[in-house]
């Protein structure tokens, strides 16, 4: 049981010693409040009392603009899988822009990023988009039109982006704005679960509302990372396939980060979609729709139209291409891979050590310290685990030790082909730290080391 006045006590510390390292930050942010709504771009990036603003990045470390330099655990939430400025993205990028930037119509670097594709998730036919979002958005389109139904089903608690229909399920101010009739198409059931799956659609089905498809992480990523359970994703595939609905995996985090085919490759499950984004851009807005043949000839017969004036943009597909083929090679999936197991038996070992009341999940180049010793295998059960003020705490006292880690969530991390040992080790000599000030009884006066 923690000490929950020492916590605070820490918390209040740890608060005040990052205010004071960040005053230009604090600048920025009362500049941007006077131009942009709530003071940021994206609400992912809003922060109390004010958010850090970084001023560039290189390999595993970032610098923000008060010169405070951080290894990298965040990675634009896992987008940045290939390290910052790495320098076959960057020779890409500069070779592409003296070529022209933007021409609405594709280009050869398209094609050879849909091949690799292809070779990497299984799936033949590809379009692209320009984020995550309008991955999810065409990739129910096209479902839609191929089944001619209307309703969908998802994961209760996942997030697939900025889209009315998939925010379902996730409450509070993520529905505000979307219309009720609207969040009533869509039908949550709960992962790692494939009897409610099968209930939900049979009872869709008698009401005549069978749903065109299905859309999932093949691991969930918003309750920091819950596994799929053996047989869980085997079963999905066969009841969608019986229920004559499209199964979906949203791999705009897990693609390319768990393996180099995503949780495809992982799971051995092959859907009929995928969705790509975040790491496939090499840091540049770049998504993808990835599609069996039988969905695509159908959604050609069917004409389904799909818009967007920067889908395949030029540079993003030099990036896309270089990433791919130069950056996410097999031996740096190995290096990384072996990185990311390193760290989770660090975490394990602090928490032994200290007899905290936590476990570690990891899975690729993602990992996380969950809350309890409980499994955490869907959203309720990632609820019931989470404690708000360590969240905090654990934020503030890795950001004071040089590691930049997402606001706003509980501790995990996402590593990069550009992380070394030192990062590793540095994060977990922190977390070491943090243990120990929690379990023992140390005096809490003194500043946070820098």
């Amino acid at each position: 049981m923690l000490d929950r006045e020492r916590l605070r006590r820490l918390t209040e510390r740890e608060a005040a010693a990052l205010d004071d390292r960040t005053p230009t930050s604090a600048a920025m942010f009362r500049r941007a409040g006077a131009v942009l709504a709530g003071g940021v771009a994206s609400s992912f990036q809003a922060r109390e009392p004010w958010p850090v603003y970084l001023a560039r990045g290189e390999g595993e470390r970032v610098w923000d603009v008060d010169a405070n330099e951080f290894f990298d655990f965040h990675n634009g939430f896992s987008s940045m899988l290939q390290g910052h400025a790495h320098p076959a993205i960057g020779a890409a990028i500069s070779g592409r822009y003296g070529q022209g930037t933007h021409f609405a119509a594709p280009t050869e670097d398209g094609l050879e990023v849909a091949e690799e594709l292809a070779r990497r998730f299984g799936l033949p036919r590809w379009r692209y988009t320009n984020s995550g979002t309008e991955s999810a958005m065409g990739a129910l389109r096209i479902a839609r039109a191929v089944t001619g139904r209307h309703d969908v089903v998802k994961i209760l608690g996942t997030y697939h982006g900025h889209y009315d229909v998939l925010m379902a399920g996730l409450g509070g101010s993520y529905q505000q704005g979307i219309p009720p009739a609207t969040l009533e198409r869509v039908h949550a059931v709960e992962f790692n679960d494939a009897h409610s799956l099968e209930s939900r659609l049979g009872e869709l089905e008698r009401a005549g509302r069978a749903p065109a498809c299905l859309i999932l992480e093949a691991a969930m990523t918003h309750v920091g990372l819950a596994l799929p359970l053996e047989g869980y994703l085997e079963s999905v595939r066969e009841i969608t396939r019986r229920h004559g609905v499209l199964l979906i995996f949203d791999e705009v985090k897990t693609g390319l980060s768990i393996a180099a085919g995503g949780a495809v490759e992982r799971f051995g499950v092959l859907p009929d979609m995928v969705t790509l984004a975040k790491a496939l851009g090499g840091g540049l807005p770049v998504g993808a729709i990835g599609m069996s043949a039988e969905v695509a000839q159908a959604a050609e017969e069917k004409a389904v139209l799909h818009f967007g004036t920067f889908n395949g943009n030029p540079l993003g597909m030099a990036a896309a291409r270089a990433n791919l083929l130069e950056v996410l090679t097999p031996g740096a999936y190995r290096a990384l891979f072996a990185r990311n197991e390193r760290l989770v038996r660090g975490c394990d070992a602090v928490i032994a050590e200290h007899d905290l009341p936590a476990h570690t999940v990891g899975l690729g180049s993602k990992g996380c310290v969950l809350q309890g010793t409980d499994a955490v295998f869907d959203y309720a059960s990632h609820q019931r685990s989470q404690d708000p003020g360590l969240s905090r705490l654990t934020w503030l006292w890795f950001m004071n030790r040089g590691l930049y880690v997402t606001p706003g969530r509980g501790q995990e991390w996402n590593l990069s082909v550009a992380h070394t040992d030192a990062s590793v080790e540095r994060y977990l000599e922190a977390f070491a730290e943090l243990a120990g000030e929690l379990t023992v009884s140390p005096r809490l006066s003194g500043s946070a080391r820098a």
